[in-house]
């Protein structure tokens, strides 16, 4: 009985290490992303990281630095100085890694509505999907 209430101990505060961090994360990219600070977006990324930009003028797979980068400043020129507004964020971790899921709305030169989802591996954005959704701007 007591081994099993040690496990127990164990499991839910090594489960409680994780609760947060990604989140956070995810607002600093999403500031980051705002602001026109492409050298702050790119260093979030593990080096095998994937965008899947879904819609939009940009639609496409972005993956590597390079690519990741090309996008990433396109963006910002494209819109200007932004402001953002996160809705509906959700985090959900274990022990491997941590997803993170929000509505968010970054008003520059256009407004751009997206349903993101973030996937981290050790801290770092290993697959980001941005999907573009006009229906929350609803």
């Amino acid at each position: 009985m007591k081994k099993t209430m040690i496990i127990l101990i164990l499991a839910l505060s090594s489960s409680a290490a994780f609760a947060g961090s990604a989140g956070d994360n995810a607002k600093a990219r999403f500031d980051s992303i705002a602001s026109g600070d492409v050298n702050a977006v790119l260093t979030q990324y593990q080096d095998s990281a994937t965008l899947q930009w879904l819609g939009g003028p940009l639609d496409g797979t972005y993956s590597g630095k390079e690519q990741l980068s090309m996008v990433w400043s396109k963006f910002a020129k494209a819109q200007g100085p932004m402001k953002v507004k996160v809705q509906n964020l959700v985090e959900h971790a274990n022990p491997k890694g941590s997803t993170v899921t929000a509505d968010v709305f970054f008003a520059g030169n256009n407004t751009v509505p997206v349903h993101y989802v973030l996937s981290y591996r050790d801290g770092k954005l290993v697959n980001e999907i941005w999907q573009v959704s006009p229906s929350l701007a609803k």
